[in-house]
């Protein structure tokens, strides 16, 4: 459990109320815009280099979804410390 808390700080934050249970998932689907966006753009930038820009292209696909792993499961954890499933 400490392992949890110590990745995903705020699912165990944000959990008093509904309204903190909701800013807390709002947060999480903002960091997933901005990291959409802020990958799309580095895309953007290099995806007119011939050899390295699929390679980029590549490593910015899989840091998408990584970042998409964390937020859902940042989101299920918190929602599940919300109910008091995990303590």
């Amino acid at each position: 459990m400490d392992a949890l808390k110590k990745y995903f700080p705020l699912s165990f934050k944000r959990i008093d109320t509904i309204g903190n249970l909701i800013v807390g998932i709002l947060i999480y689907v903002l960091v997933a815009i901005l990291a959409g966006l802020l990958i799309g753009l580095a895309g953007l930038l290099t995806g007119w280099i011939p050899v390295l820009g699929a390679i980029i292209g590549w490593v910015l696909r899989v840091i998408g979804i990584l970042v998409e792993v964390y937020v859902v499961a940042g989101i299920i954890i918190q929602i599940l410390a919300f109910l008091k499933v995990l303590k």
